[in-house]
């Protein structure tokens, strides 16, 4: 049996875009088809990149037909011209596939004729674009309508939940368990997402998750001179001088000690006191006695000065010792 001979019959261009930048931000090569296309099509008549097209002065139809018939109908309208479809902000699924088949099949609007098909990207997603997708869940949560456990919290009531993440975030590095890693930091973002969307609905000060964004990148800008100005910081040494004589200034602070927050594990607070008293050139003698803490403290200190972190240090001697029950549980 002879091979039938599916030459092009028309061009079907299918269009598509992401919702995660402006409707009507289409690339050249997008808007130069729209406006040569003979026929644009959309399924949907709220979408969102209908009124740019149109105020663009192209002529784009509705197609209202159900969703198996689609890719037919779309061979059809590409039948000796161009036509344009512009797909939906679900993707089209099984669209692709379905105008595949009628390819592979030849049932286009004439026997042994089917239209060329062209995937065209008309927008991308730039990098971290899907933190809008988060910024929209989230005020999904909160809006009328949502989650009312959501919808109740505070940050006050959210701290838990925080130090909670934080801390099941640090397991998983020091664990090195790279799927748990992706996995907690995203629950820790979440837990900014969350805080930032709480804090817009503040009657006297609001403030959202653009302006939290902003003012770390201020900050990044500000305390990094040596990229972003003509700040002289060849290694690690001569930048970390300058993010703490930056930070001083910017802080206007009266003590180094002033900014430790007290509320962080015990033996991280005496690194961190001992730290800051050490790049102060300071010296203060420390308490001695038989009492625990000023013990604790001490080692704290000790392991501050050979360059170790005591609070990881005793997770990981903690982590050995709850090996060690595990055995001792099994008899061995």
């Amino acid at each position: 049996m002879a091979e039938r001979d599916f030459t092009p019959a028309g061009r079907l261009v299918l269009l598509s875009s992401t919702h995660r930048v402006a409707p009507g931000l289409l690339s050249w090569p997008a808007w130069d088809t729209l406006r040569s296309a003979d026929r644009v099509l959309v399924g949907d008549p709220a979408h969102p990149q209908l009124p740019p097209v149109r105020a663009a002065g192209v002529a784009v139809e509705v197609l209202d037909v159900p969703a198996y018939a689609l890719a037919r109908t779309l061979t059809e309208a590409a039948s000796g011209r161009t036509a344009v479809w512009i797909g939906g902000v679900d993707g089209d699924p099984g669209l692709t596939d379905a105008l595949a088949r009628i390819a592979v099949e030849g049932g286009g609007p004439a026997a042994g004729t089917v239209p060329e098909i062209e995937l065209l990207p008309g927008s991308y997603d730039l990098p971290g674009a899907r933190l809008l997708d988060l910024v929209a869940v989230m005020d999904r949560l909160r809006s009328p309508g949502g989650c009312p456990w959501d919808a109740e919290q505070t940050s006050e009531s959210l701290v838990k939940y925080l130090v909670e993440e934080a801390f099941e975030l640090v397991e998983a590095i020091e664990e090195g368990d790279r799927e748990m890693l992706r996995e907690e930091l995203g629950d820790v973002l979440l837990q900014v997402m969350f805080h930032a969307r709480i804090a817009e609905e503040d009657p006297e000060q609001p403030f959202g998750i653009d302006e939290v964004a902003g003012g770390i990148v201020d900050k990044l800008m500000y305390r990094h001179p040596h990229v972003f100005a003509d700040v002289h910081a060849p290694t690690a040494e001569h930048v970390e001088a300058n993010w703490e004589q930056l930070k001083a200034a910017e802080k206007q602070r009266d003590s180094v000690v002033d900014g430790v927050p007290l509320a962080q594990p015990a033996l991280a607070l005496a690194a961190k006191l001992h730290s800051r008293a050490a790049k102060a050139g300071l010296e203060p003698a420390r308490p001695t006695g038989p009492d625990i803490g000023d013990r604790l403290l001490d080692l704290a200190v000790q392991a501050q000065q050979q360059g170790l972190d005591p609070e990881a240090e005793l997770r990981a001697a903690a982590r050995r010792y709850r090996e060690a029950i595990r055995q001792a549980e099994q008899g061995s």
